[in-house]
């Protein structure tokens, strides 16, 4: 039965045997029997990571070991508010961090980064924090509901989302208002240039 560690780009984290690109970690989230509790997250550093990385192996969601999480790409990461690996992703890292400067202009430290971070993409309650704006604002690599589904605007058209991959491309309207999921902060990184690796249905 397939556990319960796959990030949508709305934040929730269900179950499903769909496999993803890339893996995150917001801390221990799982009992002893491998259930997530309530909590959402453990820290505030929220990283994307690399499926492998010097050879390391892990057990997954093994007894007092961080939860592995896991994303359809780096795309959705962004979304659920999680950043590249410093280690792991270290090439990643360094240009979001340079795309951070030009946006928002300081605090370019991980923790600086992650503390930010944290009040654009949650609320208090848990829930992700989402806000309305224009399509044309927007960069490549945001995500945005489209009548209650989440859809990634990549090249000029809507990707609808699903576990498996994207959807075929619909036409963007630009004047279109939507809500927004993908934090306010990383939508400024993506528009100073950081583009994330995206699953390859979003090219068919």
């Amino acid at each position: 039965m397939p556990l319960q560690n796959r990030v949508l780009p709305t934040g929730d984290i269900v179950a499903t045997s769909e496999r993803g690109l890339f893996m995150g970690n917001r801390g221990i989230l799982h009992n002893d029997d491998g259930r997530l509790g309530s909590r959402r997250w453990a820290h505030q550093t929220w990283i994307c990571c690399a499926l492998e990385f010097k050879e390391r192996k892990r057990q997954v969601m093994a007894p007092g070991r961080y939860t592995e999480l896991f994303f359809l790409d780096e795309a959705v990461a962004l979304a659920a508010g999680h950043r590249p690996c410093a280690e792991c992703r270290r090439k990643a890292y360094e240009r979001f961090r340079g795309a951070w400067v030009t946006a928002v202009g300081s605090g370019d430290r991980a923790a600086q980064i992650d503390r930010r971070l944290h009040v654009d993409r949650v609320r208090r309650d848990w829930r992700q924090v989402r806000h309305d704006l224009r399509l044309g604002d927007l960069s490549d690599g945001a995500f945005v509901l489209v009548d209650g589904r989440a859809h990634l605007l990549w090249h000029g058209a809507l990707r609808p989302f699903s576990r498996a991959g994207y959807g075929s491309p619909l036409p963007i309207e630009r004047d279109a208002v939507l809500t927004v999921l993908t934090p306010r902060a990383t939508l400024a990184v993506l528009k100073a240039g950081y583009t994330p690796h995206v699953h390859p249905s979003a090219a068919v």
